[in-house]
């Protein structure tokens, strides 16, 4: 539980307070898969038993807040490694003028450290036989470019009072 605890406070730290996130209209969307749907085989890992081509689905937002100069983006598995949680994707450094990621294309943004020891996308990959895990991707409007080299915790906490607005998208994985 103290794991747990200690995740959901680092996570906390750079969310907005709620009235912020009130008057927000950041949305994040995916073609590839429908919000709380069934993310795409081909996006899944290629190693650990598991054959994806491990590139990232498409993603497209809108909304951002006025005042935003980059984005950050994360893939979090709240569901892993008994709740303690597994960093798939840490992304940061997206310019404010950018509002999407095309199908299966790999990005030259700058990528953090995931939980694979990897730079770069890492695919749901659960375990055989575990109920679907949740794959949460958190897009972030920042007030200011994040410089650095990041982890998912890291990351957190390198944006804790930057962040203008929040968008989340879940997909669902499962063998």
């Amino acid at each position: 539980m103290k794991i747990i605890a200690s995740a959901l406070a680092v996570v906390a730290i750079a969310l907005p307070s709620a009235s912020v996130l009130a008057k927000s209209s950041l949305q994040l969307a995916s073609d590839s898969f429908t919000d709380g749907g069934t993310m795409p085989h081909w996006a899944s890992y290629n190693g650990y038993g598991c054959t994806g081509t491990n590139l990232p689905p498409e993603l497209h937002w809108s909304g951002e807040p006025a005042g935003t100069k980059s984005f950050a983006l994360t893939m979090f598995d709240p569901d892993a490694r008994k709740g303690a949680g597994w960093w798939h994707w840490v992304v940061y450094g997206i310019g404010a003028k950018m509002h999407g990621l095309p199908t299966g294309k790999r990005v030259t943004w700058t990528q953090g450290l995931t939980s694979f020891g990897t730079q770069g996308y890492g695919g749901p990959c659960p375990p055989p036989g575990d109920t679907p895990h949740h794959y949460v991707f958190t897009l972030y409007a920042l007030d200011e470019p994040i410089a650095g080299n990041y982890d998912g915790p890291g990351l957190v906490t390198a944006m804790k009072g930057h962040v203008l607005a929040k968008a989340q998208l879940i997909g669902r994985f499962g063998r």
